[in-house]
């Protein structure tokens, strides 16, 4: 026999170390070291023999490529970022915060699965009662004959229903409540989690029902448990939603089955989740007369154009240093651009309050929003508003340049969708079919000029000395 020598590795970056440690050395996580046995010979060396495998090598072109197609849940933003559907035979994790709505959705995913299909979807909850999910199903009206539910922990009892049922869906809520007995560690640790969920991996490749699986996040927004979870399963789904806001959005991480660029969106309320087939109009506030410090942008999302509206106000004021207040941005890009609005368009603010923020609870990370946080501030600032009916588009630079954003023909595509007429553009526009008018510009002062904020309050003698 083949000698063996005990190891250990890192379940979260494979790093292998002598003896056993509680941190792992090379990337600091905790409690991710496990024992390992290696043999002495290597794959490949003259000791290993070749076994005659039980399936054969085919060519690629005799595959059969419909038994992966996707199948439609009946919730068409989740479908979007599926790519079409589930598929038969995957396994798909989707994490999010504790009371985001995950169990909602995904009870809406069985209720539509049956009701659709005609087939049968088992619900297996770990963390409440089955009283508790009926409660929640009668309210959100996804009671169904074919809907069966579970209230169970432990992971051979659950593959008893599956076998007693014969579901094509399973919903495990949620794997890090789940218990392998036969496996040593505590529920929800680093060995029970990757055990359950290579299990129920096993159980959807086997017998091609589609699994969704439910996953915690850490404190940081990322799955817990093992890295590996992540590369066991087919898909990953982030769930994201503010507790003010009733909107929840679904980005894909990882696809197996198609595209991870786009985002779902759905609105929770207390008789259930909706999908929100075009949520561009959350993010506007309708309103019949121009307001100063008012600027409309297009961000995307993934692949998802998405209106939105950016606000800014200031308020002169007496104290040394002037408040900046930010919210649905990020607060140092907005101090880089009152730098260069400051430095390079002529707006002097250093006595002045100043206050960004976006509507709908939007999040507006991405540089194509520069311009129009820079415009809206000089309309507040101004007291001039922007012009009625324009989209504002360009990434800032230091030196005042206005530089080119990704997909700009998608984003005019979607503000001409929604009725806007004129579109403020960094230079070098290709060629496209609009009704629009766009105006391209070159610089932050350009910006100002065309958008009619040249009435801009006179600087003060101090400010501009300093």
């Amino acid at each position: 026999m083949a000698k063996t020598k005990p190891t250990f590795r890192c379940s979260a970056c494979s790093h292998e170390v002598a003896k056993w440690v509680g941190k792992c050395p090379e990337c600091g996580a905790w409690g991710t070291v496990d024992e390992v046995v290696v043999g002495a010979g290597a794959v490949g060396s003259p000791g290993r023999k070749a076994m005659l495998p039980s399936t054969a090598a085919a060519p690629i072109s005799q595959i059969d490529s419909k038994v992966t197609r996707a199948r439609p849940t009946g919730v068409s933003e989740l479908d979007r970022v599926l790519g079409g559907g589930v598929v038969p035979g995957s396994v798909v994790l989707l994490s999010g915060e504790p009371g985001v709505g995950k169990s909602t959705l995904l009870l809406e995913v069985a209720h539509r699965w049956a009701a659709q299909h005609g087939e049968k979807s088992l619900y297996v909850t770990a963390e409440e009662s089955a009283g508790q999910v009926r409660l929640r199903a009668d309210r959100t009206g996804a009671v169904h004959d074919r809907v069966y539910l579970a209230s169970e922990s432990d992971l051979s009892i659950v593959l008893g229903h599956v076998e007693q049922v014969r579901p094509t869906l399973l919903v495990v809520d949620s794997v890090q409540t789940m218990l392998a007995p036969e496996v040593d560690g505590v529920t929800g640790g680093v060995t029970q989690v990757r055990e359950v969920t290579a299990a129920l991996t096993s159980l959807a490749k086997t017998s091609g029902i589609a699994v969704l699986l439910v996953g915690h996040v850490t404190k940081d927004g990322n799955v817990a448990g093992p890295r590996t979870l992540e590369h066991l399963v087919d898909v990953v789904l982030q769930f994201e939603g503010d507790k003010n806001s009733t909107l929840r959005m679904v980005r894909g991480i990882k696809n197996r089955f198609g595209s991870a660029d786009e985002v779902g969106c759905f609105e929770l309320h207390e008789d259930g989740i909706a999908c929100v087939d075009d949520p561009s109009g959350l993010f506007l506030h309708h309103r019949t007369d121009s307001v100063p410090g008012t600027a409309v942008t297009v961000a995307m999302d993934g692949k998802r154009p998405l209106v939105g509206e950016v606000q800014g106000l200031t308020v002169k004021t007496e104290i040394p240093q002037p408040r900046r207040a930010v919210s649905g941005l990020d607060y140092n890009r907005v101090a880089m651009v009152l730098a260069v609005l400051q430095s390079r368009g002529r707006v002097f603010l250093g006595k002045s309050d100043v206050y960004a923020a976006t509507v709908g609870g939007m999040r507006l990370v991405e540089p194509s929003a520069d311009l129009a946080i820079a415009l809206a501030i000089a309309s507040a600032d101004s007291d001039v508003p922007i012009p009625p009916g324009w989209v504002i588009l360009g990434e800032v630079g230091l030196a005042g340049e206005v530089r080119k954003v990704t997909g700009l023909n998608r984003r005019l595509a979607e503000a001409e969708r929604l009725g806007f007429t004129t579109a403020l553009v960094p230079p070098g526009l290709a060629p496209v079919r609009s009704t629009m008018k766009i105006h391209e510009v070159s610089d932050l002062r350009s910006a100002i000029r065309i958008a009619g904020l040249r009435k801009l309050r006179a600087a003060v003698p101090e400010e501009a000395a300093g």
